[in-house]
């Protein structure tokens, strides 16, 4: 498969930039990138096609998640990347960003457990926790030995978390758990939950707890008849009285700027990824209609197939120059959540819109997911929802 940036077959590192425009990178992305992160992107572009592109059709169809899959993405550095120690690369965000887009061009849904991985438990963790929390389960979920997952949404209380009702009551030696959580990516299958819950011992504030598999009231279902995202299991947590020691308890931040602070990391991630998924469809949508002839002439030589194609390559080139401008303010640490918010409702708007034309430009067999490209436009259903919907 050739790389979305330099349109080669040979080994990524050594294809150079050529002068004059390159339609598949019209802004010449790669030149504005590090030696690091170019190293970086061919990593994960090697991961992505190598590990997850030859299973993925087989994954989707039948719901199959591989948990080895995921220890050999903590094996490539590519979980926690922008942690620094614990068995973590401690690279930065454009790096994490550009991890994402690889990944995406593969999957939606191995992304999606990519970033509730790194942003939604380990951040927290690293963040807001203890260094004896950092020690005991950074390294294993940085190897993808441990899955974590994040609960933050309620069946009642998606768009509006500060009116979850999952509490927290103090009790000797730690805290007891009530509640319930839904549209967790990974519950059926985590090891370690990172749980948000209001706490009467402050004052009501939100706090977080790690809780794990295993503890006595805490149990998981998998959402069934999921038509988007189908490569990683989905699903809710219930808490009932869940004993949690106060060893346990997040201790350096309390309200929604906690969960927030998370989000913010995994919306950042979703704009790039997003856009991955985009590239894939719009270069499929290509190909197809250049090979595809009907009337003794390619399909592309049509003028409306023409403009939609320039739509698809216009949208993605200026979405991806947001996103970079993005990662290097918040490696600078000059990002601000608003600009995240906007990159990732523009890249999932927009990847969305791609990825539909992109399967009606197939024709009957845009609907087959050997072309690949109905699973993203369904992938992105989800995508373009969650951590913040497109209209909310």
């Amino acid at each position: 498969m050739t790389h979305p940036e330099t349109g080669s077959k040979q080994p990524l590192a050594a294809a150079a930039s050529k002068s004059g425009f390159q339609w598949n990178d019209p802004f010449l992305l790669a030149d504005e990138l590090t030696e690091e992160e170019r190293i970086i992107r061919d990593s994960a572009h090697a991961f992505a096609q190598d590990c997850l592109m030859p299973g993925i059709v087989e994954a989707n169809r039948h719901e199959t998640f591989d948990r080895e899959i995921f220890r050999e993405m903590g094996n490539a550095g590519l979980l926690g990347p922008t942690i620094e120690g614990y068995g973590c690369a401690g690279v930065g965000y454009v790096s994490y960003g550009i991890v994402a887009r690889e990944v995406e061009a593969v999957d939606s849904a191995y992304r999606s457990c990519m970033s509730v991985q790194s942003s939604l438990v380990m951040h927290p963790i690293h963040a807001y926790g203890t260094e004896e929390q950092r020690e005991k389960y950074l390294p294993r979920l940085a190897s993808g030995e441990w899955i974590g997952c994040f609960g933050l949404t309620e069946p009642d209380h998606g768009s509006d978390p500060g009116s979850m009702i999952t509490h927290a009551r103090k009790v000797d030696g730690g805290f007891r758990l009530t509640g319930a959580k839904m549209w967790i990516t990974s519950a059926p299958i985590a090891d370690v939950f990172v749980i948000w819950a209001k706490s009467e011992a402050h004052n009501g504030d939100i706090k977080g707890f790690i809780l794990e598999r295993g503890m006595e009231g805490l149990s998981t279902a998998k959402i069934e008849g999921k038509f988007s995202l189908r490569a990683s299991p989905t699903g809710s947590i219930a808490m009932d009285e869940v004993f949690v020691p106060e060893e346990n308890l997040l201790p350096n931040v309390a309200g929604l700027k906690g969960p927030f602070g998370c989000l913010n990391n995994a919306r950042y991630g979703i704009a790039w990824g997003a856009l991955g998924a985009a590239e894939f469809c719009w270069q499929a949508a290509l190909q197809y209609t250049l090979d595809r002839k009907q009337f003794n002439r390619p399909l592309a030589a049509n003028q409306l197939i023409q403009k939609k194609l320039a739509d698809m390559q216009t949208e993605i080139s200026i979405g991806l120059q947001a996103c970079l401008r993005v990662g290097r303010l918040k490696d600078e640490g000059r990002a601000t959540p608003e600009m995240i918010s906007l990159i990732k409702r523009n890249s999932c708007g927009k990847a969305l819109d791609i990825a539909r034309t992109a399967r009606d430009m197939h024709g009957g067999n845009g609907v087959s997911d050997e072309y690949h490209v109905i699973r993203h436009a369904m992938n992105l259903e989800a995508v373009n929802t969650y951590e913040g919907t497109h209209d909310v």
